[in-house]
């Protein structure tokens, strides 16, 4: 990827947050304290057009979620070396890259699923692998199941995507994934059921130029504990902490975040499911 070539990245609604995150790693990947080692990201915002000026000023918060991401992952392929990864509506993300880096002699295979505008943005900017697999479709399109070895294990990954579906929609892709990949695990993410009315009313603006898009679908810890019962195929459901960030508030909040319970209902979710 060279810096003097700018290719134009044409994205709107939903698939437009993949510039949105890519821009806050890129951020927090400049800094001397970087809480997370993303050259590529860097690399990637150098090589598009765009205007990544109105997404605001970037806080740690998503490069955090994706150094999560990141650890969570690497703790199922530590234990399965040859496993399929599914990373569902990965957008700009670089992960394959850093957890390849990071694991010695990786055997992994990785297949992204995405929208035909970002696969296409995929396929021109990042390198090849032979163990990078792309389709081009919605995650609600269950065919790319069928692209899914699942004999050495299956870590799906579905990073900043349930939010924007509908609840049919989400709680429909859980339940598919529990029915096909059995033994498999999902990752996943949610906003705060507060976070997301905000996102409802398009009062999400971090720039003027820029409103977030409406975010129908979020659960508390006690709902989605609950998906063990309501969903076949589910064998346990885990709330997991974020890793530590950046400074001593920040750092002091978070942790007392996931310490008392009554906050339980005010922060994100990071939620890890097991099927049977």
């Amino acid at each position: 990827m060279s810096a003097a070539i700018r290719h134009k990245a044409e994205l709107t609604g939903v698939s437009e947050t993949a510039l949105l995150t890519l821009n806050a790693r890129a951020r927090e990947a400049r800094r001397a304290d970087a809480i997370i080692d993303d050259p590529m990201a860097i690399r990637l915002v150098d090589s598009i057009d765009a205007d990544f000026g109105k997404f605001g000023s970037a806080r740690q918060e998503m490069a955090l979620r994706a150094r999560a991401f990141d650890l969570i992952t690497k703790r199922y392929l530590a234990s399965h070396p040859d496993a399929g990864v599914v990373a569902l509506a990965e957008g700009l993300q670089t992960s394959f890259w850093r957890l390849d880096d990071s694991l010695h002699a990786s055997r992994f295979r990785w297949l992204t699923v995405d929208l035909p505008p970002i696969i296409e943005l995929r396929r021109r900017l990042l390198p090849e692998n032979p163990r990078v697999a792309l389709c081009a479709q919605s995650a609600l399109d269950y065919s790319w199941m069928d692209r899914v070895e699942t004999e050495h294990g299956v870590f799906i990954t579905a990073e900043g995507l349930l939010m924007y579906l509908q609840p049919e929609q989400a709680l429909g892709l859980i339940a598919e994934c529990a029915s096909r990949f059995p033994g498999g695990q999902m990752l996943f993410d949610l906003p705060p059921t507060w976070f997301t009315a905000v996102a409802r009313l398009g009062l999400l603006r971090p720039s003027l130029r820029y409103t977030v898009p409406a975010m129908p679908f979020s659960r508390s810890t006690d709902q989605l504990a609950d998906l063990a019962d309501t969903i076949p195929g589910i064998r346990a459901v885990r709330d997991l902490q974020m890793p530590p960030g950046r400074g001593w508030v920040f750092n002091t909040l978070l942790s007392t975040a996931y310490q008392v319970r009554v906050l339980d209902r005010l922060r994100p979710t990071l939620t890890l499911l097991e099927f049977g």
